[in-house]
């Protein structure tokens, strides 16, 4: 199973007057960022079966925008929000256990965590729009590879 991690784009600092956290959205160069980077993820050909991302503004924003460039089925999971955990992560696999190659979009630090837990390798860290692949057989701790990291300004070379 590929499993693809991607940290939503650049944010605002603050969210839409009477708004919070949740209601933050990409500025206009996160959205412009974003497009090239998920073109840039078409030119590597990547194929997902699913796309799942948590429901923050942001997030779903960014979800989007690979959805539409890679032509996936977007699907918002509250598990996804911040403070997402190894159990809900499998939790949400269970969920869709015929897909191969699924896509998650979401949040740091929560994503550098379970790519950690996942591989029991070291550190990682996710700026805003790394996207990262962590190849898996067995859905448990310790069991996957990290196959890349890819920066943002990788992706956006690509297109």
């Amino acid at each position: 199973m590929e499993l693809y991690f991607l940290r939503h784009g650049v944010a605002a600092e603050a969210a839409p007057e009477g708004g919070g956290d949740a209601d933050r959205r990409l500025t206009k160069d996160g959205i412009i960022k974003m497009k090239a980077a998920a073109r840039g993820m078409r030119r590597l050909g990547l194929k997902i079966d699913v796309l799942l991302s948590s429901p923050l503004a942001r997030a779903h924003e960014t979800a989007q925008i690979v959805a539409r460039e890679l032509g996936a089925e977007l699907q918002l999971s509250d598990a996804l929000a911040p403070g997402c955990d190894l159990t809900r992560l499998l939790d949400l696999l269970g969920e869709h256990r015929i897909a191969e190659r699924v896509m998650f979009v979401g949040h740091e630090p929560d994503f550098s965590t379970l790519i950690s837990v996942l591989t029991g390798g070291g550190q990682v860290q996710l700026k805003k729009g790394s996207l990262a692949r962590v190849d898996i057989e067995v859905l448990e701790a310790g069991t996957g590879v990290l196959a890349w990291l890819l920066a943002p300004r990788v992706l956006r070379a690509l297109e």
